[in-house]
């Protein structure tokens, strides 16, 4: 994997405010940021974009709160406007486990502490890095559409579930054995917050948690995680922040869970997050851990949320970009695509990879990709290539 650029020593860390720059010449941003932005284009409705290169902003745009029917809905949003994460919730709760695990109050390796799982049920054997990779085995169906029936992500966000996530997702029996099939599901991400609530102690340490350890030392002051009844925070979909709250997320990620000398994040937790472990059967996605990985040579990997809320982390370019609106399914090929022309308008213009090296944040050089620069993929997903454009990116 291509490395993680540490922060510039002219650049001051984002904490109370962003600096900012330039866009880099020969990197044309403007008619990208044009097309994600135009509410009659292929990408509507989008509410913000971000972009964030070498630890500056060097570009924001903002539109306003419609639904994707062009419906206005609300004031129009800006940089002070808190907008819903959804499944990028997932990647917060990833920062989470890391710190637990490098604490020693988790252990990935072992049985999961679900008190439905015990003695000879066989969902006993379900690890927690099974529920991180998304390998668990539950039977959990992750369908949006209200009215195909039998949606367990339905039932668990606004049904008979919702007082209880964790509760509910731990009832589903197993589908397969564990550890051995990717099933994308919002459930599992609930039992993990559970498992976290029990070990914080309760949803006010929870929140006290998030506060101290993750949003406040990095100045996601906006950051407002929601909590079902029984205490655990729904980090399957719910957290609404600014959108440069949610580039200074994906900015920690960057600089391997770094901030202004503080290590945030254990060393080596971010490579869990964007190691591929996994494809998804349906449309050949790669997945790490709560992370998604796009697999391109730049080491890209991404917090994915329902309706095409994205940050996308890019090592090799030090570039992190945030898109936030609502979108449809079918319009999820054409936000793909535009990610990766984001990724290769930096490439490009900048001259960086594979032609030639790249001068990365902090003056190390690197060259192109190293022989095995994807050993993990090719050996976990036999037979892997790069997605189509065409194919639909996951929640």
């Amino acid at each position: 994997m291509p490395p993680l650029p540490p922060q510039p020593a002219d650049v001051p860390w984002p904490t109370d405010e962003w600096p900012t720059g330039p866009v880099p010449d020969g990197v044309d941003l403007e008619p990208l940021l044009d097309e994600v932005m135009d509410p009659q284009g292929a990408l509507v409705r989008s509410r913000a974009a971000l972009v964030v290169h070498r630890g500056r902003l060097i570009a924001e745009r903002y539109g306003d709160r419609t639904d994707v029917w062009g419906q206005v809905t609300g004031d129009p949003v800006d940089e002070s406007t808190p907008l819903i994460s959804w499944s990028m919730a997932k990647s917060m709760l990833h920062a989470v486990v890391g710190m637990l695990v490098d604490e020693s109050r988790l252990d990935l390796d072992a049985p999961a502490a679900v008190p439905e799982w015990t003695g000879d049920d066989p969902r006993a054997a379900i690890t927690l890095r099974d529920l991180l990779e998304m390998r668990d085995g539950l039977s959990f169906l992750e369908d949006y559409d209200p009215d195909a029936g039998g949606s367990h992500v339905i039932d668990m966000l606004f049904g008979d579930g919702a007082s209880d996530t964790g509760g509910f997702t731990a009832e589903r029996p197993l589908a397969h054995e564990p550890g051995t099939v990717f099933n994308y599901s919002s459930g599992t991400t609930n039992v993990i917050s559970r498992i976290v609530r029990d070990v914080l102690g309760g949803e006010e340490a929870y929140r006290t948690f998030l506060r101290e350890r993750l949003f406040g030392p990095i100045g996601m002051t906006s950051a407002d995680p929601r909590f079902d009844d029984a205490g655990t925070w729904i980090a399957s979909s719910y957290v609404w922040a600014t959108g440069r709250d949610m580039a200074r997320f994906g900015h920690l990620y960057l600089r391997d869970g770094m901030w202004n000398g503080i290590r945030i994040l254990p060393e080596g937790w971010v490579d869990n997050a964007r190691d591929a472990h996994s494809r998804d059967p349906e449309d050949g996605r790669l997945y790490g851990g709560h992370w998604w990985v796009t697999g391109d040579e730049h080491g890209t990997f991404w917090a994915s949320g329902y309706e095409g809320q994205s940050i996308s982390v890019c090592p090799s370019l030090d570039l992190v970009f945030v898109r936030l609106g609502k979108s449809t399914k079918e319009q999820y090929p054409a936000l793909f695509d535009w990610r990766r022309r984001m990724v290769d308008a930096f490439a490009q213009g900048l001259s960086t990879w594979p032609s030639g090296p790249m001068q990365p944040a902090g003056g190390v050089v690197a060259s192109g990709p190293p022989a095995g620069h994807w050993p993990k993929v090719f050996d976990v997903v036999p037979g892997w290539s790069p997605p189509s454009p065409g194919s639909s990116p996951g929640s």
